[in-house]
């Protein structure tokens, strides 16, 4: 049987900047984290119901700046807690390069509402 999560995490990737798989993991990782502290912070009730449940990630991607924006955006017209991350430009990219859009911890329906339609990476 399927097992059912209320409550998940989504990460959306620049697929244009194609990054090294080291770079990419590293984007998404600190995605990951700073959402889910900013949600701790805000939607306790979220970030613990999420954590019990065994953190559900889920790594989509999008072509460019513009559309990570736009999505980050409607997250927040949704109050979801959301994190653009930034790389410090020391190896691969320019700095201040926008990689990653990370969404959530919240509930999946919301989270669905902004990421449902992207492409797992």
């Amino acid at each position: 049987m399927a097992r059912v999560f209320r409550y998940k995490q989504v990460i959306v990737v620049r697929a244009d900047l194609e990054m090294s798989p080291g770079k990419l993991a590293t984007q998404v990782a600190h995605g990951s984290v700073a959402s889910a502290e900013r949600t701790r912070r805000a939607k306790q009730e979220w970030f613990k119901a999420w954590l019990g449940e065994g953190q559900k990630k889920v790594v989509v991607k999008v072509s460019n700046d513009e559309e990570l924006r736009e999505l980050e955006a409607h997250a927040k017209e949704l109050s979801l807690s959301c994190e653009l991350i930034q790389d410090s430009g020391l190896t691969e990219l320019p700095p201040n390069t926008t990689t990653v859009l990370a969404v959530g911890p919240a509930p999946s329906e919301l989270v669905d509402k902004v990421t449902s339609k992207l492409p797992l990476l």
